[in-house]
């Protein structure tokens, strides 16, 4: 999950200079969204072609379901984080854990322990503390943001009950076959011819979500969502890296509270968590 994480933020750092002028005219989100479906398409689909990884029967209507979420969720925080500072968005859209732990309850039938709920808590507070209350956030790309976080909660619900019957690379290829239809009918609306350096960035967005999907399906896999879910927070503290190291932007007083909270938050819970499958096993 913390891979996973890594390369959002590096996604969404890059979707911030296509949705501005930063790297030519600004494209339209649908458009980076149906990029990063058609080059995670081709990287995926030829892992498949050299690994061929055992393939079952898809459950087609779970696997559209997600894909619609997935498609919405990326759409939109790509839209948000054009609009509105980039930690502001990445903030409100970490309100998805608090969807998908309540969802996990009432769908997968996940018990969630006072601990799980006490982590989620801690990171979510360094989450807001990060949106800085009261700067003028909420307007319409942090409603963006918070749509995307809803949608997101959901697709994690899928995700978990996908990865229980199929592995991570087919799971990946019907769902990014998906994606790259939906997002291509929805592209050709909006569609301009990109500069070099925008194919580049789009090229780079598609690679890197295969990567992270891989790591997010895998991780869904081997733990409870409620248990990990909350350490995508991390991609807060990976966006301020990528930051500093590439645009020297320091992270200010307030930045590095809520990540050290964010990550006080995720420690607790994997420390908890070890300590009770040693106990158990």
């Amino acid at each position: 999950m913390l891979l996973a994480s890594s390369m959002i933020a590096s996604t969404t750092l890059l979707a911030k200079a296509l949705g501005t002028d930063a790297l030519g005219a600004a494209l339209h989100p649908l458009q980076i969204s149906q990029a990063r479906f058609m080059f995670a398409l081709i990287v995926i689909a030829s892992a498949v072609a050299i690994i061929r990884p055992i393939l079952v029967r898809p459950a087609w209507t779970t696997h559209g379901a997600r894909t619609i979420c997935g498609w919405a969720g990326v759409t939109l925080m790509f839209a948000a984080s054009a609009r509105i500072p980039l930690a502001d968005a990445t903030a409100i859209s970490f309100l998805n854990p608090i969807f998908t732990m309540l969802l996990a309850i009432l769908l997968l039938g996940e018990r969630v322990g006072p601990w799980r709920w006490g982590a989620v808590a801690v990171a979510f507070t360094g989450g807001l503390i990060l949106l800085r209350p009261g700067t003028g956030a909420i307007e319409a790309g942090a409603l963006l943001a918070l749509g995307a976080a809803l949608v997101m909660g959901l697709e994690i619900i899928f995700i978990k009950q996908l990865s229980r019957r199929e592995a991570p690379l087919p799971l990946m290829l019907v769902n990014n076959g998906f994606g790259f239809v939906i997002s291509t009918i929805a592209c050709l609306f909006v569609f301009m011819q990109p500069t070099f350096a925008q194919w580049a960035a789009l090229v780079t967005i598609g690679v890197a979500m295969a990567g992270a999907q891989f790591c997010f399906v895998s991780a869904m896999a081997r733990a409870d969502a409620s248990f990990s879910v909350p350490f995508t927070y991390m991609t807060l503290v990976f966006a301020a890296l990528y930051d500093a190291a590439i645009f020297g932007v320091l992270p200010d007083i307030v930045s590095a509270m809520g990540a050290a909270i964010i990550l006080t938050g995720a420690l607790a819970l994997l420390w908890r968590e070890t300590i009770h499958k040693a106990r158990s096993g």
